[in-house]
């Protein structure tokens, strides 16, 4: 717990520190690459004042030059900060609203383009996920964690249907990825922090969405289940 109390003590304003430079970067770059270019510099600083050790494997997987939705599991924390870092690629995120609301932060990621979807309900889901989808077929490749939360012990939650109508709306291909030892480094609801642990990334072929063979639905959603269970380690 003192790790974790420590951590966070030199966190929380270099969160602060990268967030408002994020804000004036977009002052001057209305695309948003200082943005995200600022949440990488904060991505790798977090990373460094945990220790945390990176082993990436399946980055020639991930298809240059097109928009994709990146997909995987959710294990803790650190999964932001690891997957910011690893990705080979500029990306956006997809966040419920929520997160845009939080001071200096919210319009950060607003500024390094950042999608908020609003899930407060069905309709306001749907024209959220609409948004989002002309985002992507212009040129945006996104995140999405379709188990909606973090989960308690590892294993893989039930997956929500948004990210999947997202994705056949876009067209664009899925890249399934595996995230292993982020709840060790820093459990669910725990101020606990373990230093100088690792944590792998795997990612998977892609999964088409749109053309001859590509899934819908339920098989689309077991078959990107199936890709991101195979790289668990438990």
């Amino acid at each position: 717990m003192l790790n974790g109390l420590i951590y966070l003590l030199f966190f929380v304003p270099v969160t602060g520190f990268f967030s408002l430079l994020a804000m004036l970067g977009g002052l001057i770059d209305s695309r948003g690459g200082s943005a995200h270019r600022c949440a990488l510099a904060w991505s790798r600083a977090g990373l460094m004042m945990a220790g945390v050790r990176l082993r990436v494997t399946g980055t020639e997987q991930v298809p240059a030059g097109e928009p994709v939705i990146f997909m995987g599991n959710h294990q803790g924390n650190f999964d932001i900060l690891v997957l910011s870092r690893v990705i080979p690629r500029r990306f956006s995120w997809l966040a419920k609203e929520e997160l845009f609301r939080i001071p200096l932060f919210g319009t950060a990621m607003l500024r390094a383009g950042y999608i908020p979807v609003n899930r407060s309900d069905g309709r306001k889901a749907l024209r959220s996920l609409d948004a989002a989808a002309q985002r992507i077929r212009a040129g945006a490749s996104v995140i999405v964690f379709p188990e909606g939360t973090r989960t308690a012990d590892g294993s893989l939650l039930p997956f929500k249907k948004g990210g999947f109508i997202l994705a056949e709306r876009a067209g664009v291909p899925i890249i399934p990825f595996t995230i292993n030892g982020s709840m060790r480094v820093n459990p669910r609801n725990t101020l606990s922090l373990v230093w100088g642990a690792e944590i792998s990334v795997r990612f998977g072929a892609p999964i088409p969405t749109s053309g001859n063979g590509a899934l819908k639905g339920q098989p689309l959603m077991d078959r990107v289940r199936a890709a991101i269970q195979a790289g668990l380690e438990l």
